[in-house]
């Protein structure tokens, strides 16, 4: 029986450990840093245009 009930608790252990490393890879993988939101084309606006 203790036999048995090692397995098991490895069992749930190696599941417990395989869940949080996916989703700890999942975390970094959508982790994108925030890009600066400046256009990389500008056009210069007058008084004149309006």
């Amino acid at each position: 029986m203790s036999r048995l009930l090692a397995a098991a608790l490895t069992l749930v252990a190696a599941t417990a450990l395989a869940v949080g490393a996916a989703l700890g890879i999942v975390a970094l993988l959508e982790a994108t840093p925030d890009q600066p939101n400046t256009p990389l084309i500008t056009y210069e606006h007058t008084d004149e245009e309006h």
